[in-house]
């Protein structure tokens, strides 16, 4: 009895001993070592260097192409097209023919008016030898005077009236698609064609009232169209509004851009930039590098934590907050926070925070150009 009191307190003792290595040694000891694998793994991130680049301060504005001269041809009266003298997008000159309306009862009309007005001049010129020989009186004179001045107005009344049925171009430019055919009937204002001239043109802008201080007529400016990408049209301020936009805060500029080539067309978007001041020296980092929060900026910059037991670089993130500037297509200026030679997360930030080890791969890096152009995929 008692050996087998014996063995069943040893075989108790064990079990107890074999719980308590196992809850209060081994545990824990497996605990550590999942964390250290599992809770805190490196994060793939890749970087750049921040160093200090050239800056050319700018202003930037989204503008609209506009013609120096551009209109909406249409006749003043109505009538019938007879027939059309231009080709569409075809340049003119000042006043050449473009279109002419029916106008045969209008000829026929004005040249019996001007009939009538030589027979009213002849009548005022023989009454006027017949009043030095006292044959009529002085009063039939002034009736002849009259009658003679009155048809002249009729001829002049009726002859505007025919060259209303003239379409012609009100200035040298080019046409655009032409809207009627021969034989319609054209209402007044029916619009025929548009006529713009387009060399130079103009583009119109804003920029905010507290930029106002930065330009001045004649400065130089930089226009682009997405229309060529990569090609600049350089031109000048040549206006300021009078007066800011209440409503926006903004002025309206206008500039001249020389158009030779006739490339650029009334109605395109432009993208304008106006170089202000001297060049300054920036520290930039790519846009994608900078995190924008409600309490303020940050980036994460690379420590080195020393070398760990395999002998490799041990590296970790430090958040730190930043003071930006302008941007320059891909970039942004950091005005404080950063020194040139700071190694920058510019990918994968999202997912650290201080102290998170890293493991950098740089084999794909975020576009840093200063001056991007957009590609057609």
């Amino acid at each position: 009895m008692w050996k087998r009191m014996i063995i069943m307190l040893l075989a108790v003792g064990i079990v107890l001993g074999a719980i308590f290595v196992f809850e209060w040694v081994l545990v824990p000891i497996f605990k550590k070592q999942v964390l250290a694998q599992f809770a805190n793994p490196p994060q793939t991130v890749s970087t750049t260097v921040a160093a200090e680049q050239e800056w050319q301060p700018e202003l930037k504005a989204i503008g609209t192409l506009r013609a120096m001269r551009g209109a909406d041809l249409s006749p003043q009266v109505g009538g019938t097209v007879s027939a059309i003298h231009f080709d569409s997008g075809a340049d003119v000159k000042a006043g050449d023919l473009l279109i002419e309306l029916s106008s045969a009862d209008d000829l026929a009309k004005l040249n019996s008016l001007k009939a009538q007005a030589e027979l009213a001049r002849i009548t005022y010129e023989r009454d006027q030898r017949q009043l030095q020989a006292q044959a009529v009186s002085k009063q039939v004179v002034d009736t002849d005077e009259q009658n003679y001045r009155s048809f002249q107005a009729q001829v002049a009344q009726q002859q505007a009236t025919l060259d209303y049925k003239m379409i012609r171009a009100p200035f040298a430019g080019r046409l655009g698609i032409r809207q009627v055919d021969v034989g319609q009937y054209l209402a007044p204002g029916t619009v025929v064609v548009t006529l713009q001239s387009l060399d130079p043109i103009f583009v119109d802008f804003t920029l905010p009232q507290q930029d106002l201080s930065q330009i001045s007529v004649g400065q130089k400016v930089n226009v682009r169209v997405d229309t060529y990408p990569g090609k600049d049209f350089a031109g000048t301020i040549a206006a300021v509004n009078s007066k800011v936009d209440t409503a926006t805060r903004n002025v309206q500029v206008r500039a001249t851009i020389a158009n030779p080539e006739r490339r650029l067309l009334p109605g395109m978007f432009a993208t304008v930039t106006i170089d202000v001041g001297s060049q300054r020296k920036y520290v930039t980092l790519p846009q994608t590098a900078v995190t924008y929060n409600p309490f303020g900026s940050t980036v994460f910059l690379v420590d080195h934590k020393g070398k760990d037991a395999k002998g490799q670089d041990q590296l970790v993130a430090r958040q730190v907050f930043v003071t930006t500037g302008d941007t320059r297509g891909d970039q942004v200026a950091v005005v404080k926070g950063i020194n040139p030679g700071d190694t920058v997360v510019t990918a994968g930030q999202i997912k650290l925070r201080n102290g998170s080890p890293l493991h950098i791969d740089n084999s794909v890096q975020p576009t840093d150009n200063p001056n991007p152009h957009p590609t057609e995929g």
